[in-house]
């Protein structure tokens, strides 16, 4: 399809490509809701683009129009290139197993190559800490979880707005009064989740993170994901909130996250057979949870005694027993399991043939795209780590002399990056609110976002799985993240990210061929990227100079910035910012 100017649209109602440039007035400057409307000042400006709507796809040899990158028609709003469910049905999967809820990434020649547009009255997003309860309908525009979950208190509609009460399947009486309870049960009523030690949680199947988004005031840190289900658009309604999140799901694969990252696995009504196929599932809760750490399971089989649910109990128990975990509480809707540290106990039910023992080399692999192993993972020398979210942050992991990182190389790494975020914030020129989702594409031990955690935002820290894995040091710093290639998209929804941060990531990628060049990862920037949203590059000058001149074809704005290096040499470093436009 061609673009049309403004006037020929009038007279032809054909589609036309145009900017939508967008002000939203401040939040806070008086009461959100004072009126039952928002403080939103609309200034429309219209303009007259080169790029086509044309439904495009990755072809080689990869050429860019001279007009700019084809957008894509208005459907492809949600375009989840690995989560495609058209696609999804073509592949023969094991599907007593789940592997259809799994990433699978389409051959390059049926990856879109377009820019993926924004839906109809799509607004900027509700800033935090205001978007935790409110988001813009228009933005997410699904109605199954409030008609199906809306007496559970998932998300409710309101006028113009998705409104979130805190509440889940299982703690109808919200978040925090279920958070409280768990607390309870793990220290006897005599404290909360941070008196016993926990600071990372994973959320399993977290439906619109209500979990996670109160236990943040405690200081607990959470990974949430879910897959792309029937409950849909779960994490895109997560990330329109400003809560961590992403898509996955646990089935075949191992997730990608590394071992002994988490004090708690918490599952709430989280669809997943813990009891079946030998417990292989359960078992990969036992690899990412820290040695005592906690298994939280709120599910009718903990409290029925009605159809399968006591055989379910049964099995659990004994799985749990095989892996030498301990009950510690079992009450209400909930039981909590903690994995003790018991290798001697591992040992002996493995001489007794009631479970297989991990080969040691396993775990020193990274977890990406790495069948589940049917064996009990022991745990390694793993470091006493404060309870204290700050002191794990500016905390030096003597583990990380196993990488060649020494003490002082930690601490110069942590003075740059604080540094640069400060320089960052200068050149964005924008207010600290207007910036919540992050994501460092490259984050090596975890520099930049332990300097970001001053300011109101989270940070999804990615390890490339062909670098070295550096990802457990980033979790023993109390941040959290996951394993990706860039050769390939990530599991997420469009315009869910307010930063990107790719600090000499896209040059690493430069020899591996088709679907690794740089714009390719390019196109997977603005297709995460929310409109009017920011992209720092950090690279080599020939990859710089390269993005410099694709920019505009994206649609993207350009500033260059001189910054010093960590060898105190100058580099140039790209600011570019996403336009925000729409189809009309």
């Amino acid at each position: 399809m061609r673009g049309y100017n403004v006037f020929r649209a009038a007279r032809s109602g054909k589609t036309i490509l145009v900017a939508l440039f967008l002000t939203v007035g401040s939040f806070y400057a008086g009461s959100l809701f004072g009126n039952n409307e928002p403080i939103y000042v609309s200034q429309s400006a219209l303009f007259k683009f080169p790029n086509k709507i044309n439904l495009t796809h990755r072809v080689s040899p990869l050429v860019i129009p001279e007009t700019g990158m084809n957008v894509c028609p208005s459907k492809f709003n949600e375009y989840l290139p690995c989560h495609n469910v058209s696609y999804v049905h073509q592949l023969s999967l094991n599907v007593s197993r789940r592997e259809e809820l799994e990433r699978h990434c389409p051959p390059l020649e049926q990856r879109l190559f377009c820019l993926v547009p924004p839906p109809k009255d799509y607004k900027i997003p509700l800033r935090w800490p205001t978007s935790r309860d409110y988001v813009w309908r228009s933005n997410v525009n699904h109605t199954h979880l409030a008609q199906v979950n809306g007496g559970q208190s998932w998300v409710q509609e309101h006028g113009e707005f998705w409104w979130f009460p805190g509440g889940g399947t299982h703690f109808k009486h919200g978040a925090s009064e279920y958070i409280q309870r768990l607390g309870g049960m793990v220290t006897n009523e005599t404290g909360d989740l941070r008196s016993a030690g926990v600071v990372q949680v994973l959320d399993v199947g977290c439906g619109v993170a209500s979990f996670a988004a109160y236990l943040l005031p405690l200081g607990i840190q959470t990974m949430s994901f879910a897959p792309n289900d029937a409950n849909e658009n779960q994490i895109q309604f997560a990330l329109e909130r400003g809560v961590s999140a992403m898509i996955s799901a646990v089935a075949t694969k191992q997730l990608p996250y590394p071992s002994s990252s988490f004090e708690m696995v918490h599952c709430s009504r989280c669809r997943v057979d813990w009891h079946a196929n030998g417990g292989i599932l359960l078992k990969e809760v036992h690899r990412l949870l820290r040695p005592n750490g906690y298994f939280v399971y709120t599910s009718p089989p903990a409290y029925r005694n009605d159809k399968e649910y006591p055989m379910i109990w049964d099995k659990l128990v004994s799985l749990a027993n095989s892996m030498c975990w301990k009950l510690v509480s079992r009450k209400v809707q909930t039981a909590i399991w903690i994995k003790e540290e018991n290798v001697e106990c591992l040992k002996k039910n493995a001489e007794l043939k009631v479970i297989s023992l991990c080969d040691v080399e396993d775990a020193l692999k990274p977890s990406w795209q790495v069948p589940l192993r049917d064996c009990v993972q022991v745990s390694g020398d793993t470091e006493m780590r404060s309870s204290s979210l700050a002191e794990r942050l500016s905390k030096y992991p003597e583990t990380l002399r196993n990488k060649g990182i020494s003490e002082d190389e930690y601490a110069s790494d942590t003075v740059f990056w604080r540094e640069q975020v400060k320089q960052y914030w200068r050149f964005m020129s924008v207010n600290e609110t207007e910036v919540r989702n992050v994501m460092d594409m490259n984050a090596f031990i975890g520099g930049f976002a332990s300097a970001m955690d001053s300011y109101p935002v989270w940070v999804m820290n990615i390890v490339p799985a062909t670098m070295d894995d550096t990802l457990s040091k980033v979790y023993e710093r109390g941040l959290t993240g996951a394993f990706h290639d860039w050769c390939e998209p990530f599991s997420t929804y469009p315009r869910t990210y307010d930063l990107l941060h790719a600090n000499h990531v896209i040059s690493h990628y430069q020899s591996r061929g088709d679907g690794c060049l740089l714009e390719d990862i390019m196109l997977e920037m603005d297709r995460m990227i929310r409109p009017q949203g920011f992209i720092i590059i950090r690279d080599e000058e020939q990859v710089i100079s390269r993005i410099r001149a694709l920019a505009p074809k994206y649609l993207w704005e350009v500033e260059t910035h001189q910054l010093e290096n960590k060898f105190k040499k100058i580099e140039t470093v790209l600011f570019c910012r996403k336009r925000f436009w729409a189809i009309i």
